[in-house]
C-alpha cells in the first residue's frame, strides 16, 4: 500500500554534472503517483511516490526542480487520474504531453515484469522519443464545463431507462387487477397513473406493495425528469455561447455540438490540421493496400461518441438539406455505395 506522504526512492546513480534539460515520466494512481526522472541522454535520475494533493504536486515539482530544470514531462491519464497534476504543471509553463498505457501482451514479451516505476520511466522514455500521444485536452474553460454537465446529463437519462423499464416489469407481475389497469398504457401515461396511486402506509398484501413501489419508481422517473430538463437548459445556453457558428449549421443540435466541442477540448490548436480532428473522430480512412490492389477501409478508431454524432448529422442532412442531397446523387453516380457515401459526408 502506498502511503499518502512523499517518499523519493534511490536508484544508486550518480547525477550526471552540468544543468541537463530533464524529462519527467508520471505514472497516475487514485491516491498516489509514482515519478521518474530521466535525463535529456535517458539517465536515470530517481523516482519519487507522491500523494495526489495540491501539496503532494508541489512537492513533486520541488523534487524534480532539485534535479534539474523541467521544461517536459509525459503523464498517463491526463483526463483522469492526471487531470489534477496536468492542470498543476500546465500552470508551471511545463509541456505536459499524454502517455498511453503500456499494452498489457506487450509487458509479457518483453519479459521485464510489471512496476510502477516501471511504468513512470517508459512514459519518460516515450516524451524522449518523441512518441508521446500528444497534448492532452485541458480541463478547465467553457467546454470542460459542457463536458462535466453532459456527463451529468448521461447518467441522468440512462437512471431514467432504468426507472421506465423497472415500471413495465412491475406492472407485468402485478395483481391481475392491477396489471389490467396499467399494462396498455404507454410510458408518459403509466407515470401519471402510477404517481397517483394511493397505496397504505403500511403495505400488508401483494397488491399494496405493488402499489406502492409502482408509486416510488414513478416519482423517481419524473425527478429524474426535472433533473434532465433542467440539464438541457444549461447545455444549450452554454453550447449556444460556445460556438454559436456550430449550431447554426442544418443538423446539428445541441447535443451532437456538445459531443463534439468536448472531443476538440478546449485547446483545439493542439490539433494540427482538419485532417487530425477527423482521425480523432474516427472518420478519416485507413489505408489496406496490398501488392496492387490500393483500397482503404473504414476507421474503426477514435472517439466513437463524436464518430456517432457525425453520423447522426449525416443521417439528417441526408435527410432534407438540399446541398447534401445533391452531393449524395453527384457520388451515387460515381458508383459510390450508402455506406461509402455516408464515410465521405462525415470526413
Amino acid at each position: 500500500m502506498i502511503e499518502g506522504r512523499k517518499q523519493t526512492v534511490s536508484t544508486g546513480e550518480q547525477r550526471p554534472g552540468g544543468a541537463l534539460e530533464l524529462v519527467l515520466g508520471v505514472d497516475t494512481h487514485l491516491d498516489a503517483h509514482v515519478a521518474v526522472a530521466l535525463d535529456q541522454l535517458g539517465r536515470r535520475l530517481g523516482a519519487a511516490i507522491l500523494p495526489t494533493t495540491a501539496k503532494g504536486y508541489e512537492e513533486l515539482l520541488s523534487w524534480a526542480e532539485g534535479l534539474g530544470p523541467v521544461r517536459r514531462a509525459g503523464v498517463e491519464g491526463t483526463s483522469s487520474y492526471g487531470a489534477g497534476l496536468a492542470r498543476y504543471l500546465s500552470s508551471r509553463g511545463i509541456e505536459v504531453l499524454e502517455v498511453e498505457r503500456p499494452k498489457r501482451r506487450w509487458r509479457g514479451t518483453r519479459g521485464d515484469g510489471k512496476s510502477d516505476q516501471a511504468d513512470a520511466e517508459a512514459a519518460a522514455r516515450v516524451v524522449l522519443a518523441g512518441e508521446a500521444a500528444g497534448v492532452p485536452k485541458s480541463s478547465d474553460g467553457e467546454v470542460e464545463i459542457i463536458r462535466v454537465l453532459r456527463a451529468a446529463r448521461r447518467a441522468a437519462v440512462k437512471a431514467r431507462t432504468q426507472a421506465a423499464n423497472q415500471l413495465k416489469t412491475l406492472v407485468v407481475t402485478a395483481p391481475d387487477g392491477l396489471r389490467g389497469r396499467l399494462r396498455e398504457l404507454s410510458t408518459k401515461a403509466l407515470v401519471a397513473t402510477a404517481v397517483r396511486l394511493r397505496p397504505g402506509e403500511r403495505p400488508d398484501n401483494p397488491e399494496e406493495a405493488t402499489r406502492f413501489a409502482l408509486r416510488s419508481v414513478a416519482r423517481r422517473y419524473r425527478a429524474l425528469s426535472e433533473e434532465i430538463a433542467e440539464l438541457d437548459a444549461q447545455l444549450a445556453r452554454l453550447v449556444a455561447e460556445a460556438s454559436p457558428g456550430l449550431v447554426a449549421l442544418p443538423g446539428v443540435g445541441t447535443d451532437h455540438a456538445a459531443t463534439l466541442l468536448v472531443a476538440a477540448g478546449n485547446n483545439p490548436e493542439r490539433l494540427r490540421s482538419e485532417a487530425s480532428f477527423a482521425s480523432l473522430c474516427g472518420v478519416s480512412p485507413v489505408e489496406a493496400s496490398s501488392g496492387k490492389v490500393v483500397r482503404h477501409r473504414l476507421n474503426r478508431g477514435g472517439n466513437r461518441d463524436a464518430n456517432r454524432a457525425l453520423h447522426s448529422i449525416c443521417v439528417v442532412r441526408m435527410g432534407w438539406d438540399r446541398r447534401t442531397r445533391a452531393y449524395v446523387a453527384r457520388r451515387t453516380t460515381e458508383g459510390k455505395s450508402k455506406r461509402e457515401v455516408m464515410r465521405c459526408l462525415k470526413r
